[in-house]
């Protein structure tokens, strides 16, 4: 992968912030003071335990969510700052795949009309040119065009998701978020809907923020990866740099949970537990958010926020020890 300073910015978020008022004089924080850039034509994995804000996260840069604070510039403009017309065209050339392919889609729709309503908002066919332009999304992602008349509950979870992938590939997007699109699926599928990710940017040039809890299909797809506790960013760095040499505690822990399909090489691991709870992001503490749980905190660990910085070329992290 060439330097990060060689590359276009396609997005750039900014000290990001996203809060959600649960009550009275409570905060949940789901995103907090996040920073990062994603260059075209690359994928930026997103990894993290379950409710660190990395969802949250993917939604607010695509708009879904209105920002707290910080901010998410696409091409250079503050997409904040977006009139009427801007709004449209940023929706045509960001768009997201969704989680689970049983709700994202709409039921009483055929898969024809789910792929091509993108297609009639922004006018980008019509008549023949639009059906032709259905089938050759639904093959592109490994359907056949008679898939065009069924009805979703017609199809498997992992036709259902490629699906989900058409719909968005319909309007020749720039940058696509990912949010899980593999998690609901079976492990046999998992793989091949990865690929083919992989094989549609390299054919079309596209850029992926990727969001995942499965650490091993991160590696796999991802150029670099960030990772997420409690509504912060502890660690960003290139995908093999990440996992060949993870520098935040939370990191380490975090791979060596990995499993390995290998029993004597799992013997051999050193696996670095995690004690007590996840803290709540509802009006956190000052300090580190994993230091609770960390087994090198000091007292400044629970007294001030560490900065987030670059700690080794293009190696970011957010530590006090580092």
């Amino acid at each position: 992968m060439a330097e990060s300073n060689k590359k276009e910015v396609l997005i750039e978020v900014k000290n990001l912030k996203k809060y959600f008022e649960v009550g009275k004089n409570a905060t949940l924080k789901a995103v907090d003071d996040v920073s990062f850039n994603i260059f075209k034509g690359e994928t930026l994995g997103l990894v993290g335990e379950s409710g660190c804000g990395k969802t949250t996260c993917g939604r607010t840069v695509m708009g879904l969510y209105g920002a707290t604070g910080g901010e998410i510039l696409f091409d250079g403009d503050d997409i904040s700052k977006y009139d009427k017309k801007q709004k449209k065209e940023f929706t045509r050339r960001a768009q997201i795949i969704f989680q689970d392919p049983y709700a994202s889609l709409n039921p009483r729709m055929t898969v024809g009309d789910i792929i091509g309503e993108g297609i009639d908002i922004h006018n980008l066919h019509k008549g023949d040119e639009r059906q032709a332009r259905i089938y050759e999304l639904l093959q592109l992602v490994g359907l056949n065009k008679e898939h065009a008349s069924r009805f979703p509950h017609e199809f498997s979870g992992g036709q259902r998701q490629r699906i989900g992938i058409a719909r968005a590939l319909a309007i020749e997007p720039d940058f696509i978020v990912c949010d899980e699109p593999i998690s609901a699926l079976d492990v046999s599928i998992q793989a091949q809907v990865v690929n083919l990710l992989i094989k549609l940017q390299n054919e079309l040039g596209l850029t992926y923020l990727f969001i995942a809890h499965d650490l091993s299909m991160v590696k796999h797809i991802s150029d670099r990866v960030g990772v997420m506790y409690l509504g912060t960013m502890v660690e960003l760095a290139s995908s093999k740099d990440l996992y060949d040499k993870p520098l935040h505690p939370y990191t380490q822990a975090l791979l060596s949970a990995i499993p390995i399909p290998d029993p004597d090489a799992t013997k051999k691991k050193a696996r670095i537990p995690l004690e007590g709870e996840v803290p709540s992001p509802i009006n956190p503490k000052p300090g580190c958010r994993f230091a609770p749980r960390c087994r090198y905190a000091k007292p400044i660990c629970t007294e001030k926020n560490p900065e987030f910085r670059e700690i080794e070329p293009n190696h970011f992290a957010a530590c006090h020890i580092l």
